[in-house]
């Protein structure tokens, strides 16, 4: 097996523990996958907390259905509301509740938490992180760099 197939497949396996370990987190104590704070992340990253439906779906790398079908049980749990467009009917935007953006602070500290126990430890080291991080930005892994707006 060739040396990049190896790390791809660790890669794959280590993303896999990842999304374990902060989906039991997230659900143990917010009653939410790694999925929908990734989904409420970005509408609290977005001008005024929300998003086109569109864009929303882009940005995650997902189909418009998929965000439609991530939107609906967090609709009904009241952390994120439909908005309609003033201007054009066919839009609609998806935007955090005020309860929403409540809990997702929490969340932000559970998620926070759970990587930095991740990382803890004398098997990584400060330069460790950035240095991975650095690689896996190569590889497409941009990450959310701008801090939830207030």
């Amino acid at each position: 097996m060739s040396d990049a197939l190896e790390v791809s497949l660790r890669l794959v396996r280590a993303q896999t523990a990842l999304v374990r370990r902060f989906d039991a987190r997230l659900s143990g104590l917010h009653g939410v996958s790694l999925a929908d704070f990734t989904l409420l992340l970005k509408l609290g990253r977005a001008p005024g907390g929300r998003m086109r439906r569109v864009d929303l779906a882009e940005a995650l790398g997902l189909t418009a259905s998929g965000v439609t079908r991530g939107l609906v049980p967090l609709e009904r749990i009241g952390l994120v509301t439909r908005e309609p467009d003033a201007r054009d009917a066919r839009v609609a935007y998806a935007a955090l509740t005020r309860t929403g953006r409540e809990r997702l602070t929490e969340m932000l500290a559970t998620a926070e938490e759970t990587a930095a126990e991740l990382f803890a430890g004398p098997g990584w080291s400060e330069a460790d992180v950035a240095l991975f991080s650095g690689l896996l930005a190569r590889l497409g892994g941009t990450g959310l760099p701008s801090p939830l707006p207030r």
